[in-house]
């Protein structure tokens, strides 16, 4: 088709980059996904080539041609180079997806970043993970200049991700009764929808957006987070009334295990304070100026339940047995200090 937009999604069968070649079908671009193809499989409607970033060879199927725009979300340096080799010469806009853990600081909101890992790097441990982030978006400046656009992005969820940092709470709050809620009701809490990531990344292609961005919706306190996807229950029928939630310190959930951001034991998006003050606090200003729309709490959360309720694969959480024995130790604890009153004093 004349005119039809062309676009390389380097990776595209998995979470974030699966989703930018799915929306980008439904505008009617002409989409190519290149992978391995072990992770999963592309979407409908797309041109899928086999290659193997781990060495040039393996993108060879790519060599000498060209699109106007390329989206890719390695974490691997060593895994750069070679499609930078092999394809920025012929594109027109490259979108590289980092991540909010490129910054020094946990606790403070900056701008310095991780000390860059080896461009030769091939470990993938979470101990390079920000590290090799840093290394990724400098060889993709170096080679693209203005016409490189770099999303970092704190915490995605929605509709594929397997984390269940945001599941596990509408799972939680549907059962009803008594929850556990983590830290202060004030505590910040910060996060992307997968679909307005995607749609953003696409724009910026289209528009041609260049720049370094931190890629986050606006923060909001745990409890009107909380509140919130108890009340999208309530719109869907799910529940007929909030739960019960009870607020927790912090020291004390880790006394007893409870752990915070994803895993098992733990609780979803709640980060302690102050060590991680600065991973929930990301000014998104910038890149709303540069077009990014974020949907409500409801649509993510509503989004989410039509997607995974059927059939969940619960990875982050608490049993219910481990929230029982916490909130009842803490009841327990909060009986034992309960300040004297004139109704509840026992005299001698």
């Amino acid at each position: 088709m004349s005119g039809q937009r062309t676009l390389l999604v380097l990776g595209g069968t998995v979470y974030l980059s699966k989703a930018v070649a799915k929306a980008a079908v439904e505008r009617g671009s002409r989409v190519t996904v290149a992978a391995r193809g072990a992770s999963g499989e592309p979407p409908e409607g797309v041109e899928f080539v086999r290659i193997d970033r781990s060495s040039p060879e393996g993108v060879a199927p790519l060599a000498g041609r060209s699109f106007d725009a390329v989206v890719d979300v390695s974490r691997i340096p060593a895994q750069v180079g070679p499609v930078l080799d092999a394809l920025a010469d012929g594109a027109g806009h490259w979108t590289f997806v980092s991540s909010i853990s490129v910054y020094a600081d946990p606790s403070a909101r900056g701008d310095r970043t991780l000390e860059p890992s080896s461009a030769d790097e091939t470990e993938t441990s979470l101990e390079l993970y920000g590290r090799n982030k840093v290394t990724c978006e400098n060889l993709v400046r170096e080679r693209l200049g203005d016409r490189a656009f770099v999303p970092r992005p704190g915490l995605i969820v929605g509709a594929g991700d397997n984390s269940d940092r945001l599941g596990c709470w509408p799972l939680r709050i549907a059962e009803g009764g008594e929850v556990l809620a983590p830290g202060r009701p004030e505590r910040q809490v910060q996060w992307i929808d997968v679909e307005d990531l995607a749609a953003w990344i696409l724009d910026a292609g289209e528009r041609g957006v260049v720049g370094t961005f931190d890629a986050i919706g606006r923060p909001i306190a745990m409890e009107r987070f909380l509140h919130g996807i108890a009340d999208t229950l309530i719109g869907l029928g799910v529940i007929e009334a909030r739960p019960e939630f009870t607020w927790v310190p912090q020291d004390f959930l880790a006394e007893h295990g409870v752990n915070p951001w994803a895993g098992p034991d733990s609780l979803g998006l709640w980060l302690p304070e102050p060590d991680y003050d600065g991973m929930v606090s990301h000014d998104p200003e910038s890149a709303f100026g540069a077009g990014l729309a974020t949907v409500s709490l409801a649509t993510t959360i509503e989004r989410w339940w039509k997607a995974n309720a059927d059939a969940p694969r619960l990875t982050a959480g608490l049993t219910r047995e481990k929230e029982g024995t916490v909130l009842g130790i803490w009841h327990d604890r909060e009986r034992t200090f309960e300040v004297p009153t004139p109704e509840n004093f026992v005299g001698p």
